[in-house]
């Protein structure tokens, strides 16, 4: 009797057990964690397609356990406010330009020199090495933790009122710019009347003519729709702007280590896509910011911008922080 009483409990707990892998989805539903990652940019831009690639690599992964669920359009915030969030834990992840977290980590303006990197390569090499650790490291003391760098791009000058062939052009242009001291700096040296300002305020800014212009990728000016409200295109490529991918400390700390460690690895492969996306779709939108009508100046005067801002704007940079760091950056080109 004992051994027909122990059968039938075994027999009920494999029953048990058959059941639970017969429905594997719905117990991992139940268990799914979800992260919310935010970013400013259209969900036509390529933060929007890595969050999702993320979103899948870590479910399959972690067997479910692990989720992001993305928020495109400034949904959630501007850059400051989203940056805030993630600060104060109401957001898990957000990307965004690296000029609005020089205010936190002032070191990080080091990234937006202008003319500082010579093609993607050299960018690559100083973003996955030693000086990209360190100058994630920058971050952690207000809270955050850069889980990778992401890209926004070359940045380039559209404006309303006419074509940028060079400096004398730029004089007197009110320019959008981020909010950081390199961009600033650099667009009063060439004259023009930079004018801060968060990325979800910009197209209406553009539209209303209270600006001229503003300075962004290719991409980013197609997904934006700035061709809409901007006609000239000059490719000055004065700039080439990073993105940190970041979360808040104290919640990455307490996550379960397996997880933890998954989030990292796949948000540094997230940034690798999300760059390569990004070189791949500049040539395909020059081409149609083309077709609908931008005009676009494609080989403005690259050395006369240089010889205005990149010194200048180096040397003040040296002048607070030294000028080893940009040394080492050259270097890697």
């Amino acid at each position: 009797m004992i051994i027909n009483i122990n059968r039938r409990r075994f027999m009920g707990v494999m029953a048990s057990g058959a059941a639970l892998l017969a429905a594997p989805a719905i117990g991992r539903a139940q268990s799914t964690q979800v992260l919310r990652l935010a970013h400013p940019h259209p969900d036509t831009d390529s933060w929007q397609d890595a969050g999702l690639w993320m979103n899948e690599a870590l479910r399959e992964r972690t067997d479910g356990a692990l989720g992001v669920q993305v928020f495109a359009n400034g949904i959630l915030g501007n850059d400051s406010t989203m940056i805030n969030a993630v600060r104060g834990g109401t957001i898990d992840i957000m990307v965004t330009g690296n000029p609005f977290f020089t205010g936190l980590a002032p070191k990080l303006n080091v990234l937006d020199l202008p003319f500082l990197f010579k093609d993607r390569a050299h960018v690559a090499a100083v973003l996955d090495g030693e000086i990209g650790d360190e100058l994630r490291a920058e971050l952690e003391p207000s809270g955050i933790v850069a889980l990778a760098t992401w890209e926004t791009g070359w940045r380039n000058v559209t404006n309303s009122r006419r074509p940028v062939h060079g400096v004398e052009d730029l004089k007197g242009l009110k320019i959008r710019t981020t909010p950081n001291p390199a961009h600033i700096k650099a667009f009063e040296l060439l004259g023009a009347v930079p004018t801060p300002m968060a990325f979800t305020e910009l197209f209406t800014a553009l539209e209303m003519r209270s600006i001229d212009g503003q300075e962004n990728p290719t991409t980013l000016i197609l997904n934006s729709k700035f061709n809409e409200v901007q006609r000239y295109l000059s490719l000055t490529q004065h700039a080439f702007t990073t993105s940190p991918l970041v979360t808040n400390k104290t919640k990455l700390d307490a996550m379960d280590p397996a997880l933890r460690e998954a989030l990292v690895a796949v948000a540094r492969e997230a940034a690798v896509k999300q760059r390569q996306m990004n070189a791949e779709r500049e040539v395909s939108s020059l081409e149609t910011l083309k077709s609908e009508g931008m005009e676009v100046v494609e080989t403005p005067d690259r050395e006369a911008l240089r010889a205005v801002v990149a010194d200048n704007v180096r040397e003040a940079f040296a002048a607070q922080f030294g000028a080893e760091l940009p040394d080492r950056i050259a270097a890697l080109g």
